[in-house]
């Protein structure tokens, strides 16, 4: 890579972070960011790589995870305005292959499935957006313009600009990149909804029982006045022997 190629790629790779970041105000600020370390760093690590120098590549990808927290494997292919957000727990594996304008916020993996060789890792296309926590496995495509939602695990391709969330990875939305209109192919799950209404129309039968008994104890009271002469001669015969009738009439022990 020239000097003047590796400026431009420095620069497109700054403004991704002003791009994306809101939080990113200046100049010095952004130079702090580790993912800015970690991808500098990783072309370096890369550029040697590609050289066939034994140790090290591997050398510098150790420093800068040590540095950034973030692991990239020297063989791993990373196109230009690439932002890892944050990016503690981030690892891209040898054989990834990473296009233009691609962010990944922290935790995010693209790795394998297993200790297959080749090609083992994902492609991410351009403008590719993976959300925090994704594991993204396998030797699959990620299209451009998809979007893949927080805590995702994705196994299979994604077209272009769609969106897929859950675990396993499932396709809920795409989008037009003419208009930017998105059309929702299947609705998310909303457990915490679910239960809420759940509650509320239990509350709202609790309160119709409850309004039930009130007027039937309401009726009872005003059309029914328990008098000791409206018990039943067994009773009465009962409550004569014990010697309660004066008691009774008095209401103790109602």
């Amino acid at each position: 890579m020239s000097l003047s190629s590796a400026v431009r790629t420095l620069r497109d790779d700054v403004r991704a972070i002003f791009r994306n970041d809101p939080a990113a105000r200046n100049l010095a600020e952004v130079l702090l960011y580790p993912g800015l370390h970690a991808i500098l760093l990783h072309r370096l690590a890369h550029a040697i790589w590609a050289r066939r120098v034994p140790f090290l590549p591997r050398y510098i990808s150790q420093v800068s995870r040590f540095w950034t927290g973030i692991e990239i494997h020297p063989g791993a292919t990373i196109g230009q305005g690439f932002f890892i957000d944050h990016g503690m727990g981030v690892v891209i594996g040898e054989t990834a292959e990473i296009g233009d304008r691609v962010m990944l916020y922290q935790g995010v993996t693209l790795g394998g499935t297993g200790k297959q060789s080749g090609k083992r890792h994902p492609t991410l296309e351009d403008d590719v957006v993976i959300g925090v926590g994704a594991s993204v496995l396998g030797a699959i495509t990620i299209g451009q313009g998809a979007r893949v939602g927080g805590g995702a695990v994705v196994v299979k391709d994604v077209p272009p600009h769609s969106t897929a969330v859950g675990v396993p990875a499932r396709i809920v939305a795409t989008r037009d990149p003419a208009t930017g209109v998105t059309r929702r192919t299947e609705d998310l799950p909303d457990p915490e909804g679910e239960m809420l209404r759940g509650l509320h129309a239990k509350v709202l039968e609790l309160e119709d029982r409850l309004a039930d008994l009130e007027d039937a104890t309401s009726t009872h009271h005003e059309g029914h006045h328990l008098t000791y002469d409206a018990l039943p001669a067994s009773l009465w015969r009962t409550l004569d022997d014990n010697g309660v009738h004066e008691e009774y009439n008095l209401g103790a022990g109602i």
